[in-house]
């Protein structure tokens, strides 16, 4: 039997995508990999239809990597319309309650997100992709069914106020993985008594990552006709762009051997726990590994030889 060719280029990056609304993350996936001719794909956490942002695309071997991407701090621009409880949390559920707005100076908004700063619980909306015996729940939330959902320890690390009008405000908030912006939404709304919804929502930034490096579908539609591979492809962060800023642990070439085999190794100078980004003597990218009990390194993710 004759093998089956993978189709596509063996590209190996991560481009940031600025996902425009009105799309799904799934759609904007499968339009990048298009374009580039990628031979493999993936995205690091989905961006609702309605919100627009960043979207780390992992394409090849950084694919690999992506959950460290879903763990990562995000950034978020929001804008909260409230006296109205929809049954999304979002602009595109149905009204469930309508309420006046009292008046709020800048000072009351302000102190209301200094509320919502710090270690809070959340609990997930039915809207979200967390799975219940293998359903995601906005499935089971389409269908009309609602489960018990567990609060959820998450971190606002901070909230910035940006405008406002009578119905509305407008605020930057920086937050953990796990961090479901309707829900903090919704949950000053009625901390306000009045109800609340997301109306706009943008995502700034995942990780280290930063808007300025952030490319449009429109702008790699325009170079992918003029068959401009050369400065697509300068749009690929490297692999460990991923893990900036982790304790870099260069090794030699025999402890490399091993750790190709899946064996832990020992190595001077690491961590004493913890994770790091494992380098060859030459400084190249190897993988990722984890520091054991007993002080040696478990290699964790690792890319494949001649990437």
């Amino acid at each position: 039997m004759s093998k089956v060719r993978n189709k596509g280029r063996p590209l190996d990056g991560i481009l940031l995508l600025d996902k425009p609304k009105g799309v799904t993350s799934n759609a904007a996936l499968q339009i990048v990999k298009r374009l580039y001719d990628a031979r493999k794909a993936g995205h690091t956490g989905s961006l609702d239809p309605l919100a627009s942002g960043m979207l780390p695309i992992c394409l090849g071997e950084a694919t690999k990597f992506s959950q460290f991407l879903l763990e990562a701090d995000k950034l978020y621009q929001v804008t909260a319309k409230l006296g109205v409880k929809t049954t999304t949390g979002d602009a595109e559920g149905e009204v469930l309650a309508e309420k006046p707005v009292p008046t709020l100076s800048r000072a009351v908004v302000e102190e209301l997100f200094a509320r919502f700063t710090g270690t809070i619980q959340q609990i997930p909306s039915m809207y979200s992709a967390i799975k219940q015996n293998g359903q995601p729940l906005y499935k089971l939330a389409r269908q009309g069914i609602e489960v018990a959902r567990e609060p959820r320890e998450i971190q606002i690390y901070s909230m910035t106020y940006l405008a406002q009008t009578q119905d509305t405000f407008s605020f930057n908030v920086h937050s953990s993985k796990g961090t479901y912006i309707r829900t903090l939404v919704e949950d000053m709304g009625e901390a306000l008594e009045c109800g609340a919804h997301v109306e706009a929502l943008r995502r700034l930034t995942v990780g280290v990552y930063q808007p300025a490096q952030m490319q449009t579908l429109a702008h790699l539609q325009t170079l992918a006709e003029s068959q401009d591979q050369v400065t697509m492809d300068s749009y690929l962060l490297p692999l460990d762009s991923a893990i900036d800023g982790w304790p870099e642990l260069p090794l030699s070439e025999a402890a490399i051997y091993y750790l190709r085999q899946g064996q832990p190794v020992i190595a001077p100078y690491a961590p004493a726990s913890g994770w790091v980004r494992i380098t060859r003597k030459d400084g190249s990218f190897f993988g990722v590994g984890e520091i054991l009990d007993d002080g040696r390194v478990a290699p964790r993710r690792l890319v494949q030889q001649g990437v």
